[in-house]
């Protein structure tokens, strides 16, 4: 770990990226919001429960609260992240914000750009800007958010519509450029302003060489691609450049996980979410099943090598159990932030599991306000 990293800790993080590790914490912790459904619920439910734990986060002293944007997925209501943030934004008033993340190929950079600069007007110095390129759904539901002719220009242009997206968020365009009289409002063209911190998401190489290139923060997907975790990391490391933004490297991964008070509890929680995904990926999306519905469901031996193969990247048990697994997991990976996701069916599933971490890594019950 950098000087520079341990002092941002220190100092709470005052650069907008860096957290401080409370507690008995090995790094800062933050929470990745998927915002579920679950069988029986609605989607207010959902968003309810969304500022219930990004309450909790800030009391707990949690670093940042981000939702992910997924499109076309029943279980799933984080289909608008910069509607989400906003509201959140007025539930809450110290705890960081942002997209975890955004799919840039889904929308037109001035768009988000726009977007992002209401927030952080609406919530100076507590927005966060995560960027990924891939599209958060199937590619007919793509097609529908893109329009098909843009389908096949996601990988390649997606470097441009970074630069682009700066560039709006800057107010910076040089002279002759086509949208040097474009400007992104609120923002630069209207007097002194902040923007949000841009990070760059990803599960694989792209999003990390590119991140470590520009000297850019970057979080990989760990929770759903921990295969990749070390060379997506070690690829960042190695190709990071100092830049105004970082002087050093900043990963952050994203990580399933639930504590309940048994261990037996934590299994049937995460077995929802684990039967959840199975359905997904066999293109049957649907609601998060109940805990009886996932204990009770008829799973083939393939279905069931898929589920156990789900469950060994959750760490999931007793709070001392998950406290242990996430240790361990920052001392393999060297990540800079924890950003915990625990999904399952309920709820007080998962607003009980975020306490129970805090609780396990005594964390404070009202955290000072950041410096």
């Amino acid at each position: 770990m950098s000087d520079t990293g341990d002092t941002g800790r220190r100092e709470g993080g005052r650069d907008g990226i860096r957290g401080a590790a409370l507690g008995r914490a090995p790094v800062p912790l933050s929470v990745l919001d998927l915002v579920t459904v679950g069988a029986g619920s609605t989607a207010h439910a959902a968003l309810r429960t969304s500022v219930e734990i990004a309450r909790l986060a800030e009391s707990r002293g949690y670093h940042r609260h981000w939702v992910a944007e997924h499109h076309s997925m029943p279980g799933v209501a984080s289909s608008s992240p910069a509607v989400i943030l906003a509201h959140l934004a007025a539930h809450t008033s110290r705890i960081r914000l942002g997209s975890g993340g955004v799919m840039l190929p889904n929308h037109a950079p001035l768009a988000v750009a726009e977007q992002f600069g209401t927030l952080e007007a609406l919530a100076p110095g507590r927005i966060d800007l995560g960027l990924g390129r891939a599209p958060g759904t199937d590619p007919r539901t793509a097609a529908a958010l893109r329009g098909s002719g843009r389908l096949d220009e996601a990988a390649d242009e997606f470097p441009r519509s970074l630069s682009e997206l700066i560039r709006f968020l800057d107010d910076d365009f040089p002279d002759g450029h086509p949208y040097a009289r474009v400007h992104a409002v609120p923002g630069p063209v209207q007097g002194p302003a902040g923007r949000p911190p841009i990070w760059l998401l990803g599960s694989s190489g792209f999003s990390a060489r590119l991140a470590g290139e520009l000297g850019l923060p970057f979080a990989y997907a760990h929770h759903f691609s921990a295969a990749g975790t070390l060379p997506a990391l070690d690829l960042y490391r190695q190709s990071f450049r100092p830049s105004a933004v970082l002087d050093a490297p900043y990963a952050v991964i994203g990580v399933a996980a639930l504590a309940a008070d048994t261990a037996a509890q934590a299994r049937a929680e995460v077995l929802t979410g684990a039967l959840a995904m199975l359905r997904l990926r066999s293109g049957r999306p649907g609601l998060i099943p109940t805990p009886q519905e996932a204990a009770a469901y008829p799973y083939s031996p393939l279905e069931r090598e898929f589920i156990e193969g789900r469950l060994v990247d959750i760490v999931h048990g007793t709070p001392d159990e998950v406290r242990s697994g996430l240790d361990d997991l920052a001392k393999r990976t060297g990540a800079d932030e924890l950003m915990l996701t625990a999904n399952a069916h309920g709820g007080e599933a998962r607003l009980r599991s975020y306490g129970l971490i805090a609780d396990a890594y005594g964390l404070p019950v009202e955290a000072p306000a950041a410096g």
